[in-house]
């Protein structure tokens, strides 16, 4: 009796940690969800880009939103798109952060701004409660608010991918310093990545938009503080090369940049000087060019039709600092 009581025993013992040990090896989803975006009725797709920005109206900040309100005003914009670094220095505490009112629903206030803010999310978001910034909650509280890891905003001229980048990095997991990053959902990192890689090559090898935008908080090319993130040039600027990707959008410096490479048809565009703005900047990348570099506060403007696209950056006055445009022709041959 005590032999067959003991095998029974081994028997629910071993089926328990089989069944615990296929749990723990289930694959991290990184699926992209589809939101479908609904344009105006005048055929064009316009929308504000702003990384970097929630410091509770500090460093400029709310100088910023009253010109993003002035400028989205006038271009009867359909969004708003954030680059992360959301909120400084370590993110949200919780879904009841006062912070999410006062670097978020007070700043952007104008009337102009009460449209959809699809958002990513930067290295700064991950070191609180990353899940309190993609928790539906939020959008109890504002409901503008639409953020998680990665995921496609389609539109009928458009489709924009949203990239998380953030867990890319070697650095904040080999050498993190002081900095305590919240990496649920992530782990392991190398399943979450692959999972991501292959959805967005799925995604894009379907994709039959007029433009392609991908949008990441880490620069793939830039000559800001942080200069190229290696780990995007190897595994992500493929892909969006393969599949002719137009813009790659990004924030993490604390600038607007416009580059091109010879290399490349993408067009690489920084916008993270949402408050805190730095003066450092780097050589680019032997065979890319700097069309335009500004270390001060500003955002920027993309306007879409289904044959250009033309966007703006302005400074933390409105002064529209560098103005580019080009036919969808045009862009796709330029190499």
């Amino acid at each position: 009796m005590v032999k067959h009581l003991s095998k029974k025993t081994l028997l629910i013992t071993s089926l328990v940690l089989n069944i615990s040990l296929c749990m723990f090896l289930v694959p991290v989803s990184a699926r992209l969800q589809r939101l479908h975006h609904q344009l105006n009725t005048n055929g064009s797709l316009n929308f504000l880009v702003i990384g970097d920005w929630g410091r509770k109206g500090w460093y400029n900040q709310s100088q910023v939103a009253v010109q993003m309100g002035i400028i989205a005003d006038r271009l009867d914009i359909d969004f708003v798109v954030s680059t992360g670094d959301n909120f400084y220095d370590d993110g949200l505490t919780g879904v009841d952060d006062p912070a999410f009112d006062e670097s978020f629903k007070y700043i952007y206030a104008a009337p102009s701004l009460q449209k959809q803010w699809y958002t990513v999310l930067g290295n700064h978001d991950y070191r609180g409660d990353v899940e309190a910034q993609l928790d539906p909650m939020l959008r109890k509280r504002d409901s503008r608010w639409r953020c998680l890891r990665s995921f496609i905003v389609h539109t009928d001229i458009a489709e924009l991918f949203f990239v998380d980048t953030t867990p890319f990095v070697d650095m904040y997991f080999n050498d993190p310093k002081d900095h305590k990053y919240d990496w649920r959902g992530i782990r392991p990192r190398e399943v979450y990545l692959t999972n991501l890689l292959k959805d967005l090559r799925s995604a894009l090898s379907k994709s039959k938009a007029k433009w392609k935008i991908v949008v990441g908080h880490h620069g793939i090319r830039t000559t800001g503080h942080h200069c190229d993130t290696p780990e995007l040039v190897t595994h992500l600027l493929p892909l969006l090369e393969e599949y002719e990707v137009d813009f790659y959008m990004n924030g993490h410096d604390h600038c607007l940049e416009h580059m091109s490479c010879q290399d490349s048809k993408i067009r690489f565009l920084t916008s993270g000087a949402g408050s805190k703005a730095w003066l450092e900047a780097n050589k680019p990348y032997e065979k890319c060019g700097v069309k335009f570099f500004h270390h001060g506060q500003g955002f920027m403007s993309m306007k879409l039709t289904k044959k250009s696209a033309r966007f703006v950056f302005y400074d933390v006055f409105g002064k529209a600092l560098h103005r580019w445009k080009t036919s969808l022709k045009k862009l796709h041959t330029s190499i």
